[in-house]
């Protein structure tokens, strides 16, 4: 299931996420905001790595910014 309307908007703000970035995250099974804020940007990078056997996402600093700047704003609208 995709992203509500209003969540995926948010996302789209966030620096270095764009529409590919979000369906990553909804093919790993991301569909919210309250779901991302318990992920690990790390764990995150190193799934959508091995998912389309590229390296590209483990090792760019880009890419863990990008995750880390969607997971903080997840964070910030449901806190732990």
């Amino acid at each position: 299931m995709p992203f509500p309307l209003d969540e995926r908007k948010a996302l789209l703000d966030v620096k270095g996420v764009g529409p590919t970035v979000i369906a990553r995250l909804e093919q790993m099974g991301f569909e919210s905001l309250a779901h991302l804020s318990r992920a690990s940007a790390l764990d995150i990078v190193a799934r959508a790595s091995a998912m389309l056997g590229a390296a590209c996402w483990k090792n760019s600093p880009q890419a863990r910014a990008a995750i880390q700047g969607a997971i903080t704003l997840a964070q910030s609208r449901h806190p732990r």
